[in-house]
């Protein structure tokens, strides 16, 4: 533990378990269940509590509140509330997570490499993939999972039980009701599709190929012709070999909870 640096000024509980190179700033506070990866540093005034597990070289900047009980009327702590961060992930100021919910399962988790910007929250039994970027002020209700490579642009807010598909793109101010499909770009209030994350899939190397045939296959799966149930299918026989639309169909049929967000 000779690697770990504590500011004198900071409040670590018995039982807390900090891995090599830990640093934890003036006035910080972390809880006695909490465990920090090696090389993770939690800056002056943050505050890391609950059955919260943080990875390698997480960063939690001033005034953020990571692994506080879930926002829920009435909620007791039975021992599995919990929440877990992967490694190198960074939570900048003001940020919020809280752990989950027992009725539920208990887990709340934000996945590696994620950039969770100034005053974004995460609320309770949410499930946020890998390198998902949430910009100023984003919030996501309760219980909603986020698919890998998210970008969320600032004041976006996310209603409890939604989806979003790997590599999707939410406008800076929307408000998000449905579902949104992998690859998908939405806008607006209330959030409607506006296509496809083209952006995003150049960026990440998707092939000209790949691009193309999504491009064809949004254009018959939303099209107004026909029942949507008979353009998920058509689309499905003419493009069937495109993974990419493989995602979209396969998270189309699996969703329950939420309808899936559309174009205007």
């Amino acid at each position: 533990m000779t690697s770990v640096n504590i500011h004198p000024t900071a409040i670590v509980e018995d039982g807390a378990e900090l891995g090599e190179g830990v640093s934890i700033g003036a006035f910080a506070y972390v809880g006695s269940e909490v465990k920090l990866g090696d090389g993770s540093k939690i800056h002056q005034r943050a505050t890391v509590i609950g059955r919260s597990e943080l990875g390698a070289k997480v960063e939690v900047y001033p005034g953020a509140s990571i692994g506080c009980a879930p926002q829920i009327l009435g909620f007791k702590d039975d021992g599995t509330s919990r929440l877990t961060i992967g490694s190198g992930t960074i939570l900048r100021e003001n940020v919020t997570i809280h752990g989950g919910s027992p009725t539920h399962g208990g887990l709340t988790s934000v996945g590696d490499d994620c950039l969770l910007m100034v005053g974004a929250h995460v609320a309770h039994d949410c499930h946020v993939g890998n390198k998902c970027v949430f910009a100023n002020g984003v919030q996501i209700g309760g219980h909603i999972i986020v698919g890998d490579q998210v970008w969320m642009g600032g004041l976006a807010a996310v209603h409890q039980f939604c989806r979003i598909g790997r590599h999707a793109f939410v406008g800076g101010g929307a408000i998000v009701v449905a579902d949104i499909i992998p690859y998908g770009s939405v806008i607006g209030n209330h959030a409607h599709l506006a296509g496809l994350n083209i952006v995003g899939m150049k960026r990440r190397g998707f092939s000209r190929k790949s691009i193309h045939d999504l491009r064809a296959a949004y254009r018959m799966l939303f099209a107004k012709e026909g029942t949507f149930s008979e353009r998920v299918a058509d689309a499905e026989e003419t493009y069937g070999d495109c993974p990419e639309l493989v995602e979209i169909i396969e998270f189309i049929k699996a969703g329950k909870s939420r309808a899936l967000c559309l174009p205007e």
